[in-house]
């Protein structure tokens, strides 16, 4: 197998756009089609035609290799997607090619790539600490074992018709994640919006969007559900960036009904109970007002005295918080969110819209029943889209497990037949 490095100054990202040739790049190897690429199936950026004449070099022919040439963890090292179509196809920035001489077993270069035994020569070669980089070297320098063409095709065959059983069954997990997604909101919304008795009488609430509510319930302004609605240090917040100190959160740091404190920055407790309006209370909430806005969490017991920069505070008061925050993630309060955004690059919204979003107020304690409610039904549908992540895993791991066994011979493929798909549910087993 060949290796050639794409000189990384002649395609870079300011040289992308929609419409043209398509290339793949870096980000497209770690993050969207993994193993193979096909630009007549996924979106790729293009690039201009005028490099067909200066960047031969950097053209694809189906079953080259390509290899991210950097990635942030170790585990990506050795990243790659294999082009499976004729389409004239670029090599962007920051990749290396792998031509395989054998053209006609390409795909089983790509299945030998993939296995967890050259995978671990990779990442026992590569150099860095937040970065990790591939070479040339590297890739050449890779111990790889190769039988007779014919073992070689039936190995690819084999594999290419065992992972799809796999990934099929993956896509399904997959969906079912989305499913469980989309009945979550729509459980919450329905007990935020009409409660939890389905013979309370209604009435309308006078907001074409909300329709009918519980006729108890009373119609009200944010303005006047929370004493006050603020927004976070929003000038110079870097200037008060510790090492040590409390949590200093930002919009990346919060979550629905929660928060991912891994990254999170630090501000002196000093300064924080100098900064009053964007000090945290425990029970007040936060909601994401730049990037994803509307997202909203309760400040919990120990972020009580944390700090936090651009993003809205809804204040404590004589209402439930959970049952607000609910509220606010669910479409009765992210539609309003929606409305009042703005911005291209960056979606974002004002204190100013947020103080007039409405919402059906039920009694205090009928704000309680609502948010144990809500609390056991993220509780239950969380316990399922943890189920369906653990059966991904599995199902992944079961096929890279296949792929190491399959190329190292471990199993023996030569006597495979391809099952026919109309008379037979389940293919041939292998011998082992």
């Amino acid at each position: 197998m060949s290796v050639k490095r794409v000189a990384i100054h002649t395609i870079t990202k300011e040289h992308l756009q929609d419409e043209g040739i398509p290339c793949v790049n870096y980000g497209e190897v770690h993050s969207k089609y993994g193993f193979e690429v096909d630009p007549e199936i996924h979106t790729l950026k293009c690039v201009s035609d005028k490099y067909l004449k200066d960047n031969s070099n950097s053209l694809l022919t189906k079953g080259d290799i390509v290899f991210a040439d950097t990635s942030e963890d170790i585990n990506g090292s050795g990243n790659f997607t294999q082009l499976v179509s004729d389409t004239v196809t670029f090599a962007g920035y920051h990749t290396i090619i792998a031509r395989p001489f054998e053209r006609e077993n390409s795909r089983f270069y790509a299945y030998l790539l993939d296995c967890k035994e050259l995978r671990s020569q990779v990442r026992h070669a590569v150099k860095g600490v937040k970065v990790f980089s591939i070479t040339q070297a590297i890739l050449r320098n890779i111990s790889i074992w190769l039988p007779s063409k014919d073992e070689q095709a039936k190995i690819a065959a084999f594999l290419d018709h065992e992972t799809a059983k796999i990934d099929n069954l993956i896509a399904k997990q997959q969906q079912l994640i989305e499913l469980l997604k989309e009945k979550r909101q729509a459980v919450i919304s329905h007990a935020v919006t009409k409660g939890l008795n389905p013979d309370v009488p209604m009435k309308d609430s006078g907001v074409e969007w909300l329709g009918k509510m519980p006729e108890h319930w009373i119609l009200k302004r944010l303005k006047h559900i929370s004493p006050k609605v603020g927004v976070g240090l929003v000038i110079n917040p870097s200037t008060y960036t510790k090492d040590e100190g409390v949590y200093f959160i930002f919009g990346g740091d919060v979550k629905e009904f929660g928060f991912d404190l891994t990254k999170t920055r630090r501000i002196s407790r000093q300064d924080s109970n100098k900064l009053l309006p964007s000090r945290l209370n425990s029970r007040d909430l936060v909601s994401v007002r730049v990037g994803y806005p509307g997202i909203t969490s309760v400040v919990t017991d120990d972020l009580e005295g944390s700090n936090c920069a651009s993003i809205i505070i809804i204040r404590r008061g004589s209402y439930n918080s959970d049952w607000l925050c609910a509220a606010m993630n669910v479409w009765v309060g992210r539609q309003q969110v929606d409305l009042a955004s703005y911005g291209a690059a960056q979606k974002q919204f004002n204190v100013s819209d947020a103080i007039e979003f409405v919402f059906p107020v039920p009694p205090i304690n009928e704000q309680n029943d609502i948010a144990d409610f809500v609390q056991k039904t993220l509780n239950k549908f969380d316990d399922l889209t943890q189920k369906a992540f653990k059966q991904i895993e599995l199902l992944q791991e079961r096929r890279t497990a296949l792929i190491s066994a399959a190329v190292t011979g471990k199993i023996d493929v030569r006597d495979w037949v391809a099952p026919d798909t109309q008379n037979v549910e389940e293919p041939q087993e292998a011998t082992a």
